[in-house]
């Protein structure tokens, strides 16, 4: 198995982890993401951040999250 049919199994799996949570247990996990993003966004302008990666991660987290809380949405609006 090639890295990039790896890494494509681990966002798939990932975003599968986030499809079986509530949306209170989404939101809330989205709102502790986006203060470790903005933390790491000031590190980052005072040249003090040691993990450049883990930005780069918790911006397409927080897009998973994202995704997933539409879908649930709009499932909800179909059902009626």
């Amino acid at each position: 198995m090639t890295y990039q049919r790896k890494d494509a199994h681990y966002r798939r799996a990932k975003a599968e982890g986030f499809r079986v949570k509530s949306a209170d247990e989404l939101n809330s996990q989205l709102s502790n993401l986006k203060k470790e993003q903005f933390n790491l966004r000031f590190q980052r302008a005072n040249g003090q951040v040691e993990n450049t990666g883990r930005i780069r991660v918790l911006r397409r987290d927080i897009a998973r999250i994202q995704t997933v809380l539409t879908e649930q949405r709009r499932a909800a609006q179909a059902k009626g």
